[in-house]
């Protein structure tokens, strides 16, 4: 079938190099499926935590599928984190504030991975960002058609429903990663409805959140305390 996106930006660039930004997640899947017979890729991938066993887990079973090694760099949260002394305890206070590492963002990423990888600095970048996802990105997408060339970003799955990525899924027999089945949804966050099921399901990768941020166990010490008030609810569940 042909992708209308995938040949603007190709004849745009005139070559099939482009980077994939994977974030684990069906969407991210989606972009490949609906790009991959146009594009040469370079996946990477911005993990939150380093080192997360369920995390690396999925990763090697991602880079069989795609037949790619997926680049790996620091999410720009985990600076943040890092740099605000999210979840930190006073006597690393004085090494954070001595590091001061730059507040990167998500095209310094981009750019290291250009550059790491001796990639063309003109190479666009594919999401697996879909119109569906909300109004204001189904207005945006209408109206760029899934381009943006003043970011050099394109969305090749941009007009693909919940029905058709999930078939192309199935047809493709790709796995998604356990997240979907302990959380409902991929790990992107630091917060209650993550941490209480990485505690739980995957105590070796809690104690290496632990292990960089040492006082996360508040986040869970403060909705049990509610919890045994009577009190607690976790964000996104329903009241019963």
């Amino acid at each position: 079938m042909v992708n209308r996106v995938c040949e603007v930006v190709r004849e745009a660039i005139g070559h099939d190099k482009a980077l994939l930004s994977f974030s684990l997640g069906k969407d991210s899947w989606a972009a490949w499926l609906s790009a991959r017979d146009y594009f040469d890729f370079t996946p990477y991938y911005l993990y939150l935590v380093p080192g997360l066993e369920f995390v690396q887990d999925y990763i090697g079973y991602a880079e069989q599928k795609l037949g790619k090694r997926i680049v790996q760099l620091p999410h720009p949260a985990f600076y943040r984190w890092i740099n605000h002394a999210t979840y930190q305890p006073p006597e690393r206070l004085r090494t954070i504030f001595a590091i001061d590492w730059p507040a990167f963002d998500y095209e310094d990423m981009r750019a290291a991975v250009i550059e790491d990888m001796k990639l063309p600095e003109d190479v666009w970048t594919a999401t697996g960002v879909r119109a569906a996802d909300s109004p204001m990105r189904r207005a945006s997408l209408i109206k760029n058609q899934g381009v943006n060339a003043k970011r050099k970003y394109f969305y090749p799955c941009w007009d693909w429903n919940k029905e058709r990525l999930l078939a192309e899924l199935v047809a493709n027999d790709i796995r998604l990663p356990v997240d979907y089945k302990v959380f409902g949804r991929s790990f992107d966050g630091l917060d209650l409805r993550f941490l209480i099921k990485i505690r739980e399901h995957f105590p070796r990768d809690y104690r290496t959140i632990l292990d960089w941020f040492p006082l996360v166990d508040m986040e869970i010490a403060r909705y049990e305390f509610a919890q045994r008030a009577g009190q607690a609810r976790i964000a996104g569940q329903r009241r019963a």
